[in-house]
This record gives C-alpha cells, structure tokens and sequence, in this order.
C-alpha cells in the first residue's frame, strides 16, 4: 500500500456479512467442483419479492424519456417528498412538512453515517443498543464518537432498562440509537415506549435517532416515535421501501424531523452526492401510494414464512418468540444444545457454533448472534427472506445433521 490508511479504519472491520459472503461464494465453488448444491442462505433480510407494480411500469416508462438523466435536485423532488408526507399521515398519523422536515436518501443506511458526520465530534458519546444492528457502532466510530452500549434484553422485551439508563454517565453523550420493531429480536415498539424515550431524550438533551424501516413487517399497527409529544424536539426518524415495499436495492429512504434537524442531515449529504435517478424518485411516488391491501399480502407471505422458520428452530432446538415483528426469527440456543456440542469451537459463542455446525455440515447458513453485541451470543438469527419451499427443503438438510449424529 503505498500510504497508509485514515486511523479511523482500525476501528472498524469489513461488515460483517460482507466477509461471511465471501467465505460462503468460495464454498459453493467447492460444492459445485464436488457437484453439490449451493449452500441456502437465510442471513440476510433482502426481501425476494416482487416491488409494487406501479412502481416498476412507471421506472421503465420514465427512464425512457430524454429529460430525466441529469443531475437532480439534492433534496429530492416535491412529488417525493409530499409523497413521504402522506404515507406517514395515512400509517402514522404524523404530519410532516414536506418543504423541510423530510429528506430522501440513497436508503437509509446511507441516512446513519450522514447523521453521524452531522451532529458528531471526535470524542463525543453516543449511546447504541446491545444487540443491535451494527452499523450504528461503526458509522460511530468512522467518526471517531465514544460508544456506550445500553443492554437490551430478552427479560425485558428487549426494550430499554431506563433505570439503568438513568444510572449511566452520560457526560458528553448526544445520540441514542433506537430501532423498533427491531432487529434482530423482532420486538414490537408501543406508544408507551415511545413516551419513556421521549422523555429520557429531552431530561437529558439528547437526540433521539429511531431506525424504523420493519413498522409494517407482520405488524397490523406501524408506528412512528414522531407521533409522540414532543418528539420533534429531539428525534429524527429513519424509514424506506426496502422491506416494507420489496426494493432493498433500489436504494430508496429518508430521514423526516424538525427542519434544522433535517438541515444539518443535507448540508452533509450535500456533499457527497447528486441526487437521486429522477426515475427512482417518481417510481418511489408510486410505491408509496399502495393501499393497505399491499401489505395485508405481503404479511401474510411473511405470516407463513415465520411458522416454517420456526420449524426450523423446533429442529435446532432454540426458543424463539413465535409473533415476533419483523424480517427475522430471532431464536435462544442453550448450552446443553447437540448443534452446539457438534462444533465445540474454543472461545466460539453458542450462537456461533450452532451455525458453524449448520453451515458446514448442512450447506444451510443462518446468522450468528454475536454481531449485533455481547447479549446476542447465545442467539441465531433466520431471514424471512426465503421462499417458502426453501425453507421447507433447509429444514430436512438440517435434520439431516442429527439423523447422521445420533446422541
């Protein structure tokens, strides 16, 4: 290398699903050799159905004209944004200002770095779930933030410990990342939750980031910590039709707050991009219009999906909560659990030897707990995002392990 790199990238490793697809493309080149079938992945929460219709005849037909190819507006254009503004009236009941208090993104992921560089110094602390997802631990920390890690746990519902919040230094701290439903556990928010996060942010002024894009994932009530009183004060909100609307790589999302909050967000993201593929913006307007017919479809889908990857954790043997919320089932592994005891793995997680054991001795990946945090290593984590038979088929493969292993 001929110079070395920023000192901030020690701080963080290649993501991990990134590294763990790599390693899974070497061993179907070595199935394949071997004529095996590919290894199933059920790590990933990329939904594989089809987007809303609308959505798809409107990106190609606009894509054909000739006006549409140049750089575009970097707040996006007002059909999108006044189309955000209703979707959140109609599920959320938030009104939003669509001049200012909504910014599209290039999907929300982006939206976590951009609030980072926004409202973080070196040094500044930031408070993230455990487990949570882990982009928000290394957007952190590529900003050179202090990390302080909150437990969420399985006694609790894995909603937050305000007492033991409150017991907390939170000298310096300015952010609280919050994501519900969410993920991985599939814990559901409530109104109630809502109010005590408001309220905890405003005692101790700090602002609230709530990454919300599974509110309408096998869950007839979505909800909005923006419809809580007071919360435009000290919260912005992520969301985008990733999950909710099958388009995880169209990579369409926002961020929606009080407007200087939102301001700071643009006067970041200015910098860095464009704007959106005007096609991507006017295909999102269709989108978000679907009625509630769309989503009683797609989770029935899910509905079904969830009961069959819960086969699959009766077949393993984990617990897991069978109405949980959300893209992933998310299952407990035990320490007397015969997956585990198959790859014994020195200093290796419970979670991790289980699905070491799954992967290599059945071609079936599902994802270890201990990359959302410490209180996710005794935990397994299946994607929904797997067609029904598939799951079916990954069920038997895994079966298979005990009727060769016998206790």
């Amino acid at each position: 290398m001929i110079i070395p790199p920023a000192r901030r990238t020690e701080s963080v490793r290649e993501y991990y699903f990134s590294r763990k697809l790599k390693e899974i493309a070497a061993l179907n080149r070595e199935r394949q050799a071997a004529g095996q079938p590919a290894i199933i992945n059920l790590g990933i929460g990329a939904p594989d159905g089809m987007p809303p219709a609308p959505a798809i005849e409107t990106l190609v037909e606009t894509a054909r004209k000739s006006d549409v190819h140049a750089y575009q507006s970097y707040v996006g254009l007002d059909q999108l944004r006044e189309a955000f503004a209703g979707w959140y009236r109609r599920y959320y009941d938030v009104e939003l200002d669509p001049s200012c208090e909504i910014q599209p993104l290039v999907g929300s992921k982006e939206g976590i770095l951009l609030i980072s560089l926004a409202f973080l110094n070196a040094g500044d602390g930031v408070l993230v779930p455990d487990p949570g997802y882990p982009t928000y631990t290394s957007a952190s920390r590529l900003v050179e933030a202090r990390i302080l890690t909150y437990d969420l746990l399985e006694k609790n519902g894995w909603q937050p410990d305000f007492e033991a919040l409150e017991r907390m230094d939170l000298t310096g701290v300015k952010i609280l990342w919050v994501n519900y439903p969410h993920m991985p556990t599939g814990a559901s928010a409530t109104p109630e939750l809502y109010r005590k996060i408001v309220d905890f942010a405003l005692r101790h002024h700090l602002l609230v980031v709530n990454d919300n894009p599974y509110s309408f994932i096998l869950n007839d009530r979505p909800l909005s910590i923006l419809a809580t009183p007071g919360a435009k004060e000290c919260c912005l909100e992520l969301n985008s039709l990733s999950k909710a609307h099958n388009m995880s790589g169209w990579r369409i999302g926002m961020v929606a707050g009080q407007r200087d909050l939102v301001a700071q967000v643009l006067k970041v993201k200015s910098q860095m991009d464009s704007g959106m593929f005007k096609p991507l913006q006017l295909a999102a307007v269709e989108a978000l219009s679907q009625g509630p017919d769309w989503f009683r479809d797609l989770n029935a889908e899910y509905a079904r999906r969830r009961r069959l990857a819960g086969e699959i954790f009766d077949t393993i043997g984990a617990r897991y909560d069978a109405a949980s919320t959300g893209l992933f089932l998310w299952g407990r592994i035990d320490a007397d659990n015969p997956f585990a005891a198959l790859t014994p793995g020195t200093g290796a997680s419970l979670g991790e030897r289980v699905s070491d054991t799954i992967l290599y001795r059945s071609g079936v990946f599902i994802t270890p707990g201990f990359i959302f945090g410490e209180n996710g290593k005794d935990y397994v984590r299946i994607s929904l995002c797997a067609k029904p038979e598939v799951l079916v088929h990954a069920k038997c493969l895994i079966e298979s392990i005990l009727n060769n292993n016998p206790s």
